[in-house]
């Protein structure tokens, strides 16, 4: 077949014959698929898991605790993602808003008390109702300890590079690339938890950006850090710095003599696109550095070390995948229930904005605040007062599942939600359950040789409920 023939047929094949166009990228994997036979395989597994997050993590842990054979991907050379590469220290409270009924437990629970033992969790209230802060070095061993003892196939310094289609326009595997050349892993089910979706976009999914993508912070260990010290220094002196208006949190690092700052803000930036990806950490390590120095400069008395910077920045919101549901604004603001729902939160829904520095804080009794560091708070209301109010929202199966692949599953801050919905579902504890449900359904779907979205939602909750997790 000549070149340009042969093009021409690619680019009119279909995804498991369900009528999705190929993309460019995904034209020229498939044109070269006289190359890929020559590439070997480097695993045959029942569900390939690309993203080795906690969310990542999770989903590998359940399949292989029912009993499927999983490999996962990850590119760092540590599993944890944003929790352990970024240094973001935090895992909220696993009770609803008024502390009174937890919604939460699972896996994230379950690392959590693995973590105190080793006196790495530093508990906020004595009650264990309040939010986490975590030693995520101590984190990344755990979760190496997981996965050994489920026997999942860890891939660790491995890139996903394109998505393997056979000739009949199914996905059956995926093109890696690490120290050992590249190859391809096989796999009959695929979660996709790559944060961006990029096994999803490769395959021509669908994908969306909301109009002001919340920006992304470079996370800092500091030793010698005061909070209310840095606050006023800011303030006065971060224009000479050229430290950008945003918002400033952060904690101690259990065990440790360090605090873990989360203190820069990267506007206009999309970190799904690789130029702005180097842009936004370049620019997270010079603002680091220019915190630094104003407090060298300003807080002579205090002395103040840098004592590790992240693997990579701390990225809030890139795309979002086409699913069969959208969770909208009002289905989170509201905590409008789901049949089909694998997830709670109760974390504010809290908007970091592009548009000006701060954050607008939402709460689920209808309460507002915009936030920013060195200004008088200014209090309000999103909505009338009520009642009652509710006390958690919920993540439903539906917006995990892409629309049109058989055997892909989403599991991260990909998913299908509105802006404002989105700002309190991306936070860690609600993105494990997001893992853990994707890591039950695959298996559901393979046990039962079953496309993905013909899964059964109540025997998704049946085995989640099993398994230790809260589904209310």
């Amino acid at each position: 077949m000549k070149l340009n023939t042969r093009r021409n047929f690619i680019k009119g094949m279909t995804i498991a014959g369900l009528g999705l166009k190929t993309n460019t990228a995904l034209g020229l994997q498939t044109e070269n698929d006289k190359f890929d036979k020559k590439l070997p395989v480097l695993n045959e597994v029942d569900i390939c898991v690309l993203g080795g997050s906690c969310t990542g993590v999770f989903a590998a842990l359940r399949a292989s605790r029912l009993g499927a054979k999983v490999a996962v991907i990850e590119k760092q050379n540590s599993f944890g993602g944003v929790a352990t590469s970024g240094l973001v220290n935090i895992w909220h409270s696993l009770f609803d808003t008024e502390k009174k009924k937890q919604i939460i437990a699972g896996l994230t629970l379950e690392a959590i008390e693995r973590l105190s033992k080793r006196d790495a969790v530093i508990y906020s209230q004595n009650d264990k109702k309040g939010h986490f802060t975590l030693n995520t070095q101590e984190l990344k061993i755990e979760l190496d300890e997981l996965i050994l003892e489920s026997k999942i196939i860890p891939c660790l310094h491995t890139l996903f590079s394109e998505p393997q289609i056979d000739e009949n326009g199914k996905l059956t595997g995926v093109i890696v690339d690490n120290k050992s050349g590249r190859g391809i892993i096989k796999a009959r089910y695929f979660i996709d938890a790559t944060g961006d979706g990029d096994l999803c976009v490769r395959l021509g999914v669908k994908s969306y950006l909301h109009k002001y993508l919340q920006p992304p912070t470079m996370c800092a260990n500091i030793e010698g850090f005061d909070e209310v010290r840095f606050n006023s220094l800011l303030k006065q002196h971060g224009k000479e710095f050229n430290i950008p208006d945003g918002f400033v949190w952060g904690a101690k690092v259990p065990s440790t003599n360090s605090y873990m700052l989360a203190g820069t803000r990267i506007y206009g930036v999309n970190c799904a696109n690789a130029d702005e990806l180097t842009k936004a950490e370049f620019e997270g390590r010079r603002q680091i550095r220019a915190i630094l120095d104003m407090m060298r400069k300003y807080d002579k008395d205090r002395i103040v070390g840098l004592v590790c910077l992240p693997s990579y920045v701390g990225i809030r919101e890139t795309r979002h995948i086409e699913c069969l549901y959208q969770v909208s604004d009002n289905d989170a603001l509201y905590g409008k229930g789901f049949e089909d729902a694998i997830a709670n939160g109760s974390y504010v829904l809290d908007l970091h904005h592009q548009d000006k520095p701060g954050i607008t804080f939402r709460y689920l009794d209808g309460t507002e605040r915009y936030s920013r560091p060195g200004f008088p708070e200014e209090r309000g209301r999103w909505r009338k007062e009520t009642e009652t109010n509710p006390t958690f929202y919920q993540v439903p199966l539906r917006s995990l599942i892409p629309k049109k692949i058989n055997n892909v599953i989403v599991a991260g801050r990909m998913l299908d939600a509105s802006m404002i919905s989105f700002s309190g579902i991306r936070v860690m504890v609600n993105m494990n359950q997001l893992g853990e449900a994707a890591g039950v359904t695959a298996y559901l779907a393979l046990n039962q040789n079953k496309k993905v979205r013909e899964v059964s939602a109540k025997d998704v909750r049946n085995e989640l409920t099993k398994g230790g997790s809260i589904i209310i």
